[in-house]
């Protein structure tokens, strides 16, 4: 397929929370890093997820639209073959991998549901009050510093933020090397719109997966992973509680003392998680295909 773009087309010209000059989103998360990775049999794909940049929102698109908008993508980069992705969601992108697998579940070595739920009724989808609430207030709120405090109250457990944080040379705790991570991430991407955060939250509080296609997933997956924190105010570890029931084949594993943000709390443990999900998602493929 033709690229729609040119070689030569300036790319800055294009909103997106991506840099054009690095393709890394402009607040410098965790991926622009990758251990371990060999050109020859890895490759990783980020993308701005519908909502996630500064664009008007035109349409309310649910976790399913969402996880066609995945399909394209991988379509146009050729990604189609039998068993040569994995699959990591996490919160609403464990609920778009979801139907993501539902979708293609021949192209999946293994699949990361993290922080994520099945969905339900709306209803059900809600949060507990804790997370509903700063939410809420994040929605208004536009102050860096008075975000920072909503956003560590809802995703990690005070006694964690109270902690010195492990090989910190200076001996700074966990909510000071938070401060400056975030305060960074503030000042170099582009504030999310309040449609675009509507739109997530509709995407959300609509999501929906039945046991049946749970059950199915978990059958036509060769690696399944549920993995939460016990200390989560926006996600229910509850909810992944019955993702394991579901899916009784899937590796199910909590975090003790973490919350929603597990994926930056315990960075070092998750990434060695997924790393060996990769490989035994790529063993049991070859094993199913021999």
């Amino acid at each position: 397929m033709p690229s729609p773009i040119a070689p030569e087309e300036d790319l800055s010209s294009y909103t997106s929370i991506f840099n054009p000059e690095t393709l890394t989103r402009k607040g410098l998360c965790p991926v622009t890093k990758i251990r371990h990775q060999d050109s020859l049999q890895s490759h990783s794909l980020y993308f701005e997820q519908h909502g996630n940049g500064p664009e008007k929102i035109l349409f309310i698109m649910g976790t399913g639209g969402m996880a066609e908008d995945a399909i394209v993508l991988l379509d146009y980069l050729g990604w189609k073959g039998d068993r040569e992705v994995h699959v990591v969601g996490v919160s609403l992108g464990g609920m778009i991998a979801q139907e993501l697998a539902t979708r293609i579940p021949e192209r999946i070595a293994s699949l990361t549901l993290t922080v994520t739920t099945a969905g339900g009724s709306s209803f059900n989808n809600l949060p507990p009050w804790k997370g509903f609430s700063s939410l809420a207030r994040l929605m208004v709120v536009t102050e860096p510093h008075a975000k920072m405090a909503i956003i560590y109250d809802m995703m990690y457990p005070s006694s964690w933020l109270a902690e010195k944080a492990l090989n910190d040379p200076e001996g700074r705790t966990n909510a000071e090397l938070l401060k400056e991570d975030y305060l960074r991430r503030f000042e170099l991407t582009p504030p999310q719109t309040l449609g675009g955060a509507v739109s997530q939250m509709a995407a959300g509080l609509t999501h929906s997966v039945s046991k049946a296609r749970l059950v199915r997933i978990a059958s036509t997956i060769p690696k399944v992973l549920i993995v939460t924190g016990d200390v989560d105010h926006l996600v229910a570890p509850t909810n992944s509680k019955y993702l394991s029931q579901c899916m009784p084949q899937a590796e199910y594993v909590i975090f003790e003392n973490t919350g929603h943000g597990l994926c930056i709390q315990r960075k070092e443990r998750y990434n060695a998680l997924l790393e060996k999900v990769f490989a035994e998602g790529r063993e049991k493929s070859t094993a199913n295909s021999s």
